[in-house]
């Protein structure tokens, strides 16, 4: 019969520690494997540091956890190989937390954002009496001469200890399970806990003999023994059915934070959700949360990947962060690596970055908004697609490069594939190259298939046209704005730049029948067939090799107006609306105006003073409104049916006419 070493009340107090064990310290009763499997990983790791120093000379064997399930004794067993406990280490590391009252328990941990309680055997172990009705602990030291001990404990404020006659090294903890925690006798839940908590431990972890673990963390290798593939499989097992990754960047810094993670950057998908995080947080490679939102910086959410530091401060439960300036310092310096990792590679390799601006750019764009310290970082890799022919070439498949061992160097391990792509500019190298045509100017179009006819009338006339036609443009330009006092930023569509105007002589000449210039004439005869109040009607000539290349008419929006009512369409949450108020600009020097005019002054009034004429004259001048709105979407339902219908009207009478 075994000798009983020791029994008693695990509290002093009359309180029973359990129940705070239970309802506060862990919201998530599937932790409790975490808890023992990480304990099983400590234990034998401080074997092989005890090893090392010298003060245990025995057989170290192959390092492993066991998992065993019983479903007749409904137990479940961890068991690992580590170091062991004597009597009074089993006194000292699993009675020390529970010895404690409730209040000193609390008081102590609750708030405890400097200590480094991941780790204490105790907090962890007790998370098992959640889902079990007895916990027992069989424990033999690595230490010459010790003897076996064997703890258990019912959850109540009594505890047995007693000699064991277990003769190998290590611990095994075994729960007996409550009713309405059976789910744990099954071996797929247990697979999937191992898995999801547990996967990249560097111990072996057998359920019942077989191996179900990863074991390799492909972040904790250094960067050399890794292939492109290896980070691809790494990634496709992350995120299975998404898309191989632009590029990523392995961290691997132990100044001034231990931070070892690798970071991808993923295609984004136009529903992409930026404000939820993917990376996945881990702590000495122990799964800690689906996501790092309060480590990594807003803008870089969207990532993908795994951050591994010992330095970001957890609660007891390890279930969120504890309110640290030391979790803000993290975030920077992840941020600058990543800003580091950008610049190398547009310094570099500019091909690949242009490759891969589409995504990156949403990522720089949206931490230069939210980011001051992101922002003076990248401020120089913000390149815009440009109307420029600049001749650069893009590659067809992105590079992969990853931060040394050594430092802050980065290595590439991807050779470069060359290829046709559009320009690419800088705001700086576009300011030079246009200084003489237009000097802190710059024009810019937000869709390239609307704005096409506004796009081609200044690249017919030499002027260069940025594209900023991403989501987030819209409040980027603002931005750039406020960085650039001194710019002067116009959508092509806002107005009419002075070098695109002809100078129309002959529009200017009064005609002695009316007392009107050919001018105010087209604006006359616009201004009644149009009957809009709120519709300014502007005649200049449009500049072009061939007058009919050019538009006849165009709609401008205001850049002040057009901007308000887009603020304020984001404030109430709205979708904007075409302004009733805007601007047709029509091109007197197109023929199709000019024919216009002829067709109003040579009608015939018949009887009721009317014109078959003068109604075709102004049928077409809606026909001409109506292909300028098209070209800005302005149409809704109503709009859109009136243009068919007059389409129709115009169509039949030119046959009427054609056939006579």
């Amino acid at each position: 019969m075994a000798t009983v070493l020791e029994q008693g009340n695990i509290s002093i107090h009359t309180e029973n520690i359990f129940p705070i064990i239970k309802k506060w310290l862990y919201s998530d009763h599937e932790i409790f494997l975490r808890e023992l499997i990480s304990n099983a990983v400590d234990a034998i790791q401080k074997l092989k540091m005890v090893s090392h120093s010298g003060e245990f000379s025995g057989d170290l064997g192959e390092p492993e956890i066991q998992i065993h399930i019983d479903p007749e004794k409904k137990t479940l067993a961890i068991t690992d190989n580590g170091i062991g406990m004597t009597g009074e280490e089993v006194k000292k590391y699993i009675n020390q937390v529970a010895f404690s009252s409730a209040e000193e328990f609390v008081e102590k941990y609750k708030n405890a954002a400097d200590q480094q309680i991941i780790g204490h055997f105790g907090l962890g172990f007790y998370s098992s009496f959640m889902v079990a009705q007895r916990v027992e602990i069989d424990t033999l030291s690595y230490q010459q001469g010790a003897q076996a001990v064997h703890w258990s404990c019912d959850g109540s404020t009594e505890f047995t200890l007693e000699d064991s006659d277990r003769t190998q090294r290590g611990t095994t903890i075994t729960l007996t399970l409550m009713e309405e925690e059976q789910e744990y006798l099954e071996p797929s839940r247990i697979k999937q806990l191992v898995r999801t908590y547990c996967d990249f431990m560097p111990v072996s972890i057998k359920l019942d003999g077989e191996q179900v673990n990863r074991q390799k963390a492909p972040w904790k290798e250094s960067p050399s023994n890794l292939t492109k593939e290896d980070y691809l499989e790494f990634y496709r097992y992350l995120y299975p059915f998404q898309e191989d990754p632009l590029l990523w960047v392995h961290l691997n810094t132990d100044y001034p934070f231990i931070i070892n993670g690798i970071l991808y950057f993923p295609k984004l998908k136009p529903d992409v959700d930026v404000t939820k995080g993917q990376i996945k947080l881990f702590c000495n490679q122990v799964f800690v949360s689906d996501n790092c939102e309060e480590v990594i910086p807003k803008f870089l959410l969207p990532l993908r990947g795994v951050i591994d530091s010992v330095d970001i401060p957890l609660n007891v439960s390890r279930s969120f962060l504890q309110n640290d300036r030391t979790v803000r310092r993290i975030a920077d310096h992840i941020a600058k690596k990543v800003a580091d990792r950008l610049k190398e590679l547009y310094r570099d390799d500019r091909d690949q970055y242009i490759h891969c601006w589409q995504d990156l750019g949403t990522f720089i764009k949206f931490g230069s908004l939210n980011d001051d310290k992101f922002k003076k970082q990248v401020e120089e890799i913000l390149i815009y697609r440009t109307t420029a022919q600049l001749n650069q070439a893009q590659p067809d498949t992105p590079a992969v490069e990853v931060q040394s061992p050594e430092g802050d160097a980065w290595q590439e391990v991807t050779p470069k594939a060359k290829g046709e792509g559009p320009s690419y500019t800088t705001l700086k190298e576009y300011l030079e190259r246009n200084r003489e045509r237009h000097e802190n100017r710059v024009f810019y179009a937000t869709d390239a298939v609307t704005q096409a006819t506004y796009i081609e009338l200044h690249k017919n006339q030499g002027l260069e046209v940025l594209f900023m036609d991403s989501f987030i443009d819209s409040h980027f330009v603002t931005f750039l704005e406020r960085e650039h006092t001194e710019v002067r930023f116009s959508r092509v569509d806002s107005d009419i730049d002075d070098t695109l105007i002809e100078k129309d002589k002959a529009a200017e000449i009064v005609d002695p029948k009316t007392n009107q210039t050919r001018s105010e004439q087209i604006k006359a005869l616009f201004e009644k067939a149009l009957n809009k109040p709120k519709v300014t009607i502007r005649t200049e000539a449009l500049k072009g090799d061939d007058p009919q290349s050019t538009p006849p008419a165009m709609v401008l929006l205001p850049e002040a107006l057009r901007r308000l009512r887009e603020m304020t369409a984001l404030l109430q949450q709205q979708t904007v609306e075409f302004p009733e108020e805007h601007i047709l600009l029509v091109n007197t020097a197109h023929p199709l105006i000019q024919n216009l005019v002829n067709l109003s002054q040579g009608a015939i009034i018949q009887e009721g003073g009317q014109s078959a004429a003068g109604d075709m004259a102004a049928l077409i001048c809606n026909q001409v409104y109506d292909l300028a709105l098209m070209s800005q979407k302005g149409f809704d339902a109503d709009g859109m049916k009136g243009f068919v219908d007059r389409s129709t009207q115009v169509l039949t009478r030119l046959t009427q006419h054609t056939g006579q």
